[in-house]
């Protein structure tokens, strides 16, 4: 690609690829670790064009960014490195909760530059909300790090439309990332908008439904042992065969298009606002083109009407984790 698309990363001037990659799947999560294909696969999206990177310290926990860090740092320039910090991991890898205290944030700050070895991170999420410390004292302690030029943009995931605005009336939120697909069209009743007004990109994870509206998964069985879908309630009993039916709408509009499940979820979500960006994260070249390709889908009025009708919000059967 000469010329890959580009969308604003809020309202920071910075331009990234509409459909970056989530690295997540390459540490955790998914089964089974591979960093040299990994590596390989972060190069060939920077030879792409793509240029929009996530990653957390919670990923591994702590590998995910040594991995990303290590596969960009000869092409820092070319490379916008999202991270996130919030969620605490012990050396288990067992969750111990969310921590947003200024003294934490500072702290898991130069742990994540230390560990993707960059001078600076080019944004920083706070990956969930602390209910227990006020919003304004989190970004408080961000804002601190933009100052002393640690961290160029901030971002948050999974927070309410009042949060996004108690934040942003601290310092400006570049970008909120927050699950969203066709499966998961709750942010469409009022995070979008709220979004749009205060000129933050919607940064969309798990486009493609936990990669179940590919339409690759038909069975339970389809997943590794240890891959943390098994006990997904989405992917549990009855709901397993209702979310299956959902799938099958998708991939029948896509093959009468000539196009894939993934690349029409992918074109859907962009299709939202020229404010929203995704991140599918996947470990395969082959799957990462497959994504890549969907910058090039549009959609008609017929075809939205068609996913309205048939994966209207709240369609999914079981809840998101």
């Amino acid at each position: 690609m000469s010329n890959p698309p580009r969308r604003q990363l809020g309202t920071t001037g910075v331009e990234i690829a509409p459909i970056g990659l989530g690295c997540m799947g390459m540490s955790d999560f998914y089964g089974e670790a591979d960093d040299a294909r990994s590596t390989a696969l972060l190069h060939h999206a920077l030879d792409a064009g793509v240029n929009f990177f996530d990653t957390a310290d919670m990923y591994g926990p702590w590998t995910n960014e040594r991995l990303v860090g290590a596969a960009l740092r000869a092409r820092r320039d070319e490379a916008v490195i999202a991270t996130k910090f919030g969620v605490v991991r012990g050396e288990d890898g067992g969750f111990q909760g969310i921590n947003g205290k200024p003294e934490y944030v500072r702290a898991a700050c130069d742990g994540s530059l230390e560990r993707l070895g960059v001078d600076t991170i080019d944004l920083y999420y706070q990956h969930r909300v602390d209910p227990n410390t006020p919003i304004e004292e989190t970004v408080g302690a961000m804002a601190e790090l933009v100052k002393a030029g640690k961290v160029r943009f901030l971002g948050l995931s999974e927070a309410t439309p009042d949060q996004i605005r108690r934040a942003h009336a601290v310092h400006p939120i570049s970008a909120l990332q927050t699950e969203f697909s066709l499966w998961s069209r709750e942010p469409e009743e009022e995070l979008l908008g709220t979004c749009r007004e205060l000129g933050i990109t919607f940064v969309a994870y798990s486009p493609l439904g936990r990669g179940f509206l590919t339409g690759a998964i038909r069975s339970p069985e389809d997943f590794a042992p240890d891959d943390f879908r098994r006990h997904n309630p989405r992917f549990q009993g009855e709901n397993f065969q209702k979310n299956l039916d959902l799938v099958d709408a998708v991939r029948t509009l896509a093959e009468k298009k000539g196009v894939t499940a993934a690349q029409l979820a992918l074109a859907w979500l962009l299709s939202r606002g020229q404010h929203v960006v995704t991140i599918p994260g996947t470990t395969k070249v082959s799957r990462f083109d497959e994504n890549q390709a969907a910058n090039d889908v549009t959609l008609s009025d017929a075809e939205l009407a068609f996913l309205d009708e048939h994966l209207p919000v709240g369609a999914a059967a079981g809840t998101r984790y």
